[in-house]
Protein backbone atom coordinates (compact mmCIF):
# COMPACT_ATOMS: atom_id res chain seq x y z
CA UNK A 1 0.00 0.00 0.00
CA UNK A 2 1.10 3.19 -1.00
CA UNK A 3 2.34 5.90 1.48
CA UNK A 4 0.98 9.21 2.42
CA UNK A 5 3.17 11.35 0.85
CA UNK A 6 4.08 9.15 -2.26
CA UNK A 7 -0.26 9.01 -2.83
CA UNK A 8 -0.13 13.05 -1.95
CA UNK A 9 2.59 12.88 -5.16
CA UNK A 10 0.42 10.82 -7.50
CA UNK A 11 -2.75 12.20 -6.85
CA UNK A 12 -1.21 15.91 -7.56
CA UNK A 13 0.59 14.89 -11.06
CA UNK A 14 -2.89 13.07 -11.50
CA UNK A 15 -4.99 16.50 -11.15
CA UNK A 16 -2.33 18.50 -13.03
CA UNK A 17 -2.64 15.73 -15.94
CA UNK A 18 -6.17 15.65 -15.99
CA UNK A 19 -6.98 19.46 -15.80
CA UNK A 20 -4.40 20.11 -18.42
CA UNK A 21 -6.49 17.38 -21.27
CA UNK A 22 -9.42 18.76 -20.14
CA UNK A 23 -8.94 22.22 -20.88
CA UNK A 24 -6.92 21.41 -23.97
CA UNK A 25 -10.13 19.12 -25.44
CA UNK A 26 -12.44 21.33 -23.46
CA UNK A 27 -14.03 22.18 -27.41
CA UNK A 28 -14.17 18.62 -28.35
CA UNK A 29 -15.77 18.06 -24.54
CA UNK A 30 -18.49 20.92 -25.41
CA UNK A 31 -19.14 19.66 -29.09
CA UNK A 32 -21.94 17.24 -28.23
CA UNK A 33 -24.57 15.92 -25.28
CA UNK A 34 -22.95 13.11 -24.72
CA UNK A 35 -18.82 14.44 -24.72
CA UNK A 36 -20.29 17.46 -22.15
CA UNK A 37 -21.53 14.13 -20.17
CA UNK A 38 -17.93 12.98 -20.61
CA UNK A 39 -16.79 16.45 -19.31
CA UNK A 40 -18.69 16.53 -16.12
CA UNK A 41 -17.57 13.07 -15.53
CA UNK A 42 -13.67 14.24 -16.14
CA UNK A 43 -14.76 17.04 -13.51
CA UNK A 44 -15.67 14.56 -10.78
CA UNK A 45 -12.37 12.79 -11.54
CA UNK A 46 -10.65 15.73 -10.73
CA UNK A 47 -12.55 16.09 -7.51
CA UNK A 48 -11.58 12.70 -6.34
CA UNK A 49 -8.03 13.06 -6.69
CA UNK A 50 -7.81 16.44 -5.28
CA UNK A 51 -9.81 14.67 -2.51
CA UNK A 52 -6.92 12.60 -2.41
CA UNK A 53 -4.53 15.14 -2.22
CA UNK A 54 -6.16 16.85 0.75
CA UNK A 55 -6.72 14.18 2.37
CA UNK A 56 -3.23 12.77 2.49
CA UNK A 57 -2.00 16.50 3.02
CA UNK A 58 -3.87 16.72 6.30
CA UNK A 59 -2.84 13.45 7.05
CA UNK A 60 0.92 14.10 7.01
CA UNK A 61 0.46 17.92 8.64
CA UNK A 62 -1.76 15.65 11.23
CA UNK A 63 -4.83 17.87 11.13
CA UNK A 64 -8.41 15.58 11.23
CA UNK A 65 -9.78 15.54 7.46
CA UNK A 66 -13.56 16.56 7.28
CA UNK A 67 -16.36 18.18 5.17
CA UNK A 68 -14.11 20.93 4.62
CA UNK A 69 -11.94 18.97 2.26
CA UNK A 70 -14.63 17.87 0.28
CA UNK A 71 -16.28 21.06 -0.26
CA UNK A 72 -13.01 22.87 -1.39
CA UNK A 73 -12.76 19.66 -4.07
CA UNK A 74 -15.91 19.87 -5.08
CA UNK A 75 -15.53 23.60 -5.95
CA UNK A 76 -12.49 23.39 -7.79
CA UNK A 77 -14.06 20.58 -9.93
CA UNK A 78 -16.96 22.51 -10.65
CA UNK A 79 -14.99 25.20 -11.53
CA UNK A 80 -13.05 23.41 -13.53
CA UNK A 81 -16.50 21.82 -15.01
CA UNK A 82 -17.65 25.52 -15.74
CA UNK A 83 -14.62 26.36 -18.18
CA UNK A 84 -16.15 23.49 -20.57
CA UNK A 85 -20.18 24.22 -20.59
CA UNK A 86 -22.60 24.69 -18.03
CA UNK A 87 -24.29 21.19 -18.33
CA UNK A 88 -20.84 19.69 -17.06
CA UNK A 89 -21.70 21.87 -13.37
CA UNK A 90 -24.27 19.50 -13.06
CA UNK A 91 -23.25 16.32 -14.46
CA UNK A 92 -19.76 16.92 -12.23
CA UNK A 93 -21.72 17.54 -8.95
CA UNK A 94 -23.92 14.23 -10.01
CA UNK A 95 -20.75 12.36 -10.69
CA UNK A 96 -19.25 13.57 -7.55
CA UNK A 97 -21.72 12.50 -5.21
CA UNK A 98 -21.70 9.32 -6.56
CA UNK A 99 -17.92 8.98 -6.05
CA UNK A 100 -18.46 10.49 -2.77
CA UNK A 101 -20.77 7.82 -1.80
CA UNK A 102 -18.50 4.94 -2.98
CA UNK A 103 -15.60 6.29 -1.21
CA UNK A 104 -17.27 6.73 1.88
CA UNK A 105 -18.67 2.67 1.56
CA UNK A 106 -14.88 1.87 0.61
CA UNK A 107 -13.42 3.70 3.71
CA UNK A 108 -16.16 2.30 6.40
CA UNK A 109 -15.65 -1.38 5.44
CA UNK A 110 -11.50 -0.56 5.53
CA UNK A 111 -12.33 0.83 9.11
CA UNK A 112 -14.04 -2.53 9.98
CA UNK A 113 -12.09 -5.11 8.78
CA UNK A 114 -9.02 -2.78 10.63
CA UNK A 115 -10.62 -2.76 13.63
CA UNK A 116 -12.01 -6.33 13.60
CA UNK A 117 -8.30 -7.41 13.67
CA UNK A 118 -7.54 -5.13 16.26
CA UNK A 119 -10.19 -6.67 18.17
CA UNK A 120 -8.56 -10.16 17.87
CA UNK A 121 -5.21 -9.66 18.87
Amino acid sequence: MAGSGSSMLYSFLLFTVILSLQEMYRGKLASSELFTILGGFISSLLFLVLLTFIGNFQEASGVKTGWGAVILAETVALIAASTVHRVCITTCFLFSAGLLYEVNKISAVTVSKIESKAKRH
